[in-house]
């Protein structure tokens, strides 16, 4: 019997999947800064290591939805002073990252979507410019607590599959532009990365089947 199940490919947190989860779909989650040597299974929230280049999903998994969220830092607008000293090479990787990203969402026959920030990406005519763009505090209005993503870092979303974009439910960005000021640190990647919980609810509110739409609500 297949398992109904949602795959995010480059995610570390998990955010996410959650409300996959709490419908009672199987996530898996993808990231190289998980574990290579032991899987690690959060209720039906599996983390895994790998990328799209190196992971397969498991056998007997009906894929319901997939997305996307390649590794941004050489590639942001916010890091373009050091695009000279990157060199192309971590362009092309950037690039590689994304677009096998996008090509698994899209052999999936899923809803998808892929998420980066405003930069590069959008200026490659062979990637072509994002279907939507959001900033957190236009979802936040479904987070538990909207408060705390009431801020602004637009984001870009190339979609496919069928993926329908949410309805905002907006907030005032009263925290401005959070994620641009926090100061440097070891973990500063991961925490700009952190995908929105009001974002997420969102997402899936509008495009999970309906039958676990009903059991979520």
């Amino acid at each position: 019997m297949m398992r109904p199940a949602a795959i995010f490919l480059y995610s570390k947190t998990g955010i996410a999947a959650q409300p996959w989860a709490d419908a009672g779909i199987e996530c898996w989650c993808v990231d190289t800064q998980h574990s290579i040597r032991r899987d690690r299974r959060d209720g039906l929230i599996n983390y895994v290591w790998g990328d799209a280049r190196s992971w397969s999903p498991p056998a007997g998994l009906d894929i319901l939805f997939v997305a996307s969220f390649s590794p941004c830092t050489d590639v942001a607008g916010s890091g373009a002073r050091d695009f000279e000293k990157k060199g192309g090479v971590m362009l092309r990787d950037a690039i590689e990252l994304f677009e096998a990203g996008r090509q698994c969402a899209r052999w999936s026959g899923a809803p998808f979507y892929c998420e980066n920030s405003v930069g590069v990406l959008s200026s490659i005519p062979h990637i072509g410019k994002p279907d939507f763009y959001f900033h957190p505090h236009e979802y936040a209005g479904y987070a538990a607590e909207p408060e705390t993503e009431a801020y602004t870092k637009k984001t870009c979303i190339w979609a496919g599959n069928g993926f329908v974009m949410p309805p905002k439910r907006n907030v005032d960005p009263i925290l401005g532009s959070k994620m641009h000021l926090l100061p440097p640190s070891d973990d500063r990647a991961n925490e700009r990365s952190k995908t929105p919980s009001g974002w997420s609810n969102a997402v899936f509110q509008y495009n999970a089947p309906a039958a676990y739409r009903r059991a979520a609500a």
